[in-house]
């Protein structure tokens, strides 16, 4: 079944966001019927050009994704290019024209969907013109999606939270992160509500430690201007990380829904004790071998300053003070320039009571360890040990595994087409309350205002030795094992 009709306005249509990953996203869900005919593009950009020539970078960008033919074909047709020159009122007025005439054309009632593919400063300038001339409401639905970063402190956040709720009510604003988007993500909540055997044991009783990883092999390559300014904290931590915290961490929700959802991740956020001193390890990589190849430091890279202070890495041991979790260390690690790249949640549960089978000489510590695997290969993976075959006594530890790329045939949707498709159907769960960006950013501020020593590790490693007390002992093996 189709989504609602709407017509979708670009700021920044443009933009590389938009090339890449927005006009694919709507071409995908128009081809796969979760978007009907009724449906319409409208990028809005500083610069004056025709619908025609605005068409063939929609060509082009689709085709670049893998999309041609009659899908291509079919968004482009319907996509739209309107000037808003330096956002002046007369310029947002003539947009709201041009969204009639568009709905007129493919008889779409005044529903709209304002996604802002800009930079952050522009966010509240551009809610603030659409309110002007009152395209912040209409007789149908309107909803504003803001991208990432949402502030840089406690104090923008709530600033930029200020902008936004001065035209629009927090059930029309969806911030966007697109991790949330991952399948697997969403699929963390099925595997602990839908899995009697997995909720029952999801608590300071059965688990001892959680550790969510994500790290890339990359170094800053062409963010250094913004990276060198935000660093690993602010870039992944604050966001990304803490998020997957709050769907491991919260409590059953009274329902299904976005609200329920929603309000128990902001209870975990509250519940989270603020990260200070020995509870934080930043770290910054130095020249280093990725893949056999050499790459240089962080302070060599073209565009960082020599005497930067930036965060490559990060690595903090988190508490949840709540009756589930008390007690129970939570570690989220991320860095550049480490072994490879991937994003894994890991459970490790607690061990017997009584360890028969090291006195007997087995040797590593029996504890099981479930992965959750959002990237590069979608799975889960339990690790759990059996004996070897033969004599003298001897373990292995072994993983139980599912991939969705061995057991489904379809391809996944990539996070972004399913979070625009969300955005049209009005679903806010896969999406970011404003209380979750200011509480989130109330435990990261005061550690951002007085960092921690930074210190080095050479590329392609772990982290710094500092970070070793950070991570669940069997954690690199399953990495190794998963990827």
């Amino acid at each position: 079944m189709a989504a609602s009709p709407c017509i979708f306005v670009i700021f920044g249509g443009t933009g590389d966001l938009s090339r890449r990953k927005l006009l694919p996203a709507l071409a995908r869900n128009m081809a796969e019927g979760h978007i009907g005919d009724r449906f319409g593009v409208v990028a809005a950009g500083r610069s004056d050009k025709p619908d025609e020539s605005f068409r063939e970078t929609v060509l082009e960008s689709l085709a670049d994704a893998g999309i041609g033919g009659e899908e291509a074909r079919r968004l482009a047709e319907r996509t739209h290019y309107q000037v808003v020159g330096q956002g002046t009122e007369d310029d947002y007025r003539t947009l709201g024209r041009r969204l009639a005439e568009v709905g007129r054309a493919y008889d779409i009632p005044p529903n709209h969907g304002f996604y802002m593919s800009l930079p952050p400063s522009a966010f509240g300038p551009t809610a603030a013109g659409l309110g002007a001339v009152g395209l912040n409401e209409s007789a149908g639905w309107t909803r504003v999606v803001v991208e990432k970063p949402f502030g840089t402190s406690l104090a923008t956040a709530q600033a930029l939270n200020e902008e936004l709720h001065r035209y629009y009510t927090e059930d029309q604003i969806y911030r966007i992160d697109h991790y949330l988007g991952k399948e697997t993500v969403q699929n963390l909540l099925v595997l602990r509500l839908a899995n009697a055997l997995i909720e029952s044991n999801w608590n300071r009783d059965r688990i001892s430690s959680v550790q969510i990883t994500v790290s890339e092999d990359l170094g800053v390559g062409t963010r250094a201007e913004y990276y060198d300014r935000a660093g690993a904290i602010r870039d992944m931590v604050q966001n990304h990380l803490t998020q997957i915290l709050t769907l491991v961490a919260m409590e059953v929700p009274s329902s299904f829904d976005a609200d329920a959802i929603r309000n128990e991740k902001i209870k975990v956020l509250r519940s989270l004790r603020p990260p200070r001193g020995e509870n934080v390890v930043r770290g910054r990589y130095t020249a280093g071998d990725i893949g056999g190849k050499e790459v240089v430091g962080y302070l060599d890279e073209q565009g960082i300053a020599a005497d930067s202070k930036t965060e490559t890495f990060a690595a903090f041991r988190m508490f949840v003070d709540s009756w589930r979790w008390q007690g129970v260390p939570f570690y989220l690690r991320t860095g550049k320039r480490m072994p490879h790249k991937t994003t894994q949640i890991a459970v490790r549960f607690r061990a017997a009571p009584v360890s028969y089978f090291k006195q007997m000489g087995c040797s590593h510590d029996l504890n099981g360890v479930l992965t959750i695997t959002l990237q590069p290969d979608e799975s889960f993976a339990l690790y759990f040990d059996i004996k070897r075959p033969g004599s003298p006594l001897a373990l292995e530890r072994i993983p139980l595994r599912f991939s969705y790329g061995e057991h489904f045939a379809e391809e996944l949707p990539d996070a972004y087409e399913t979070l625009l498709l969300d955005v049209i159907e009005g679903d806010q769960t896969l999406f970011v309350h404003g209380e979750e960006v200011e509480e989130s950013w109330r435990l990261y501020s005061p550690l951002l205002d007085n960092p921690t020593p930074i210190y080095d590790y050479p590329a392609g490693t772990w982290g710094p030795p500092e970070a070793e007390g950070f991570a669940i002992p069997e954690f690199e093996s399953c990495l190794r094992n998963d990827t």
